[in-house]
């Protein structure tokens, strides 16, 4: 089974790349703009077919893609060159691919909710049902409190209650609800988690839940997709702040290597493949969040590049050279390769131990 997980993640991967490349290409053609190679994959093409002025390619390397536009990282004198496009449109050109991959994240998102919780016709919600007595905080949380805030971080949906309150150590939140209709902050709230249930840390309350209707799958996503944009930024956060080590950093090993694992320790194919499914939700939306920073060689800071260039050419009132913004890129895209190939290498030793 560990095999056809493997293929799953690998396939997965694949859509992942193809809709993000596929939104710089259906915006590039909408605006007339050249669009001279469209590839999945890397290296040494297996497939190829030219049709029009474009290449489409299916390569050997199953990981990244790539839709190259005619003077993308450099000027050209074809008036359909990207480098010749209007601001905007080159900015929604580069922005389209991030969009399709929280696009789709959304979608796998929602058809997760609804097969995953589907099973049970209800959806959890944050509501409190249930305090168990004895514990520190029984009178300070109420029967149908609904969690808003824990330290400080907004709770978007049930399983956030959880994971904001495993973030602290001590086991003291200051704790934000929703009690009959008005925010009441709670400070210095002591939960701790000492008990473990099969659905993981139980804090000696129970939360309640909602029916299945479609309006409630659909909203229950759409906090589900901004809560995955949300972990990609507390990540971020924890490894500049020492929270988090770059050997907690992984890459597609071990990406494959997480799915593969949990596809396998499931009940049945059915319930792993939805594990896969939500799992590489979260991958879409980091994806896109990951490729919208305002980071040479990304999507993000060719958008800053291009607003900087913009206003600097009005004040100095003539064209600055794109070769040098292709420069500047084409640096960065090393390093970032650099760093892929550290991660991958890591992942794969780690493979052995």
């Amino acid at each position: 089974m560990s095999v056809f997980y493997i293929l799953l993640a690998i396939l997965l991967f694949g859509i992942l790349i193809l809709v993000h490349e596929f939104g710089h290409f259906i915006t590039a053609k909408l605006f007339g703009i050249q669009v001279n190679e469209f590839s999945l994959f890397m290296g040494p093409a297996i497939w190829k077919k030219q049709k029009g002025e474009t290449l489409y390619a299916l390569r050997c390397i199953p990981i990244g893609g790539y839709c190259a536009m005619e003077g993308e990282d450099g000027d050209s004198e074809n008036p359909r060159a990207f480098s010749r496009a209007k601001a905007w449109k080159r900015a929604i050109v580069l922005v389209a691919g991030a969009a399709m991959n929280l696009l789709i994240g959304f979608l796998m998102t929602v058809i997760f909710v609804a097969c995953y919780f589907g099973q049970h016709d209800v959806l959890p919600t944050k509501e409190i049902v249930d305090v168990h007595p004895g514990r520190p905080f029984e009178n300070v949380l109420q029967v149908g409190d609904e969690f808003y805030e824990i330290n400080g971080r907004r709770v978007y949906v049930s399983d956030d209650i959880t994971m904001l309150l495993d973030r602290e150590a001590d086991g003291v939140h200051d704790i934000t609800v929703i009690r009959d209709g008005k925010k009441v902050e709670l400070k210095d709230v002591v939960m701790k988690r000492d008990l473990a249930s099969e659905n993981g840390p139980l804090y000696g309350f129970s939360r309640g839940s909602e029916d299945d209707s479609l309006g409630n799958v659909l909203s229950y996503s759409f906090y589900q997709s901004v809560d995955f944009g949300r972990l990609v930024w507390m990540g971020l956060g924890d490894l500049l702040s020492g929270r988090a080590s770059m050997s907690d950093m992984g890459g597609p090993v071990m990406i494959v290597e997480t799915v593969t694992q949990a596809g396998v320790e499931s009940e049945d194919v059915g319930l792993g493949v939805l594990k896969v499914l939500y799992f590489f939700a979260f991958i879409a939306i980091n994806l896109a969040v990951m490729n919208l920073l305002p980071i040479p060689a990304l999507d993000g800071g060719r958008v800053v590049c291009l607003l900087v260039t913009a206003v600097a050419e009005k004040i100095l009132r003539r064209k600055i050279d794109p070769k040098y913004e292709g420069y500047l890129h084409a640096g960065f895209m090393i390093l970032l390769l650099a760093l892929m190939a550290f991660i991958t290498f890591k992942d794969v030793i780690g493979l052995f131990r």
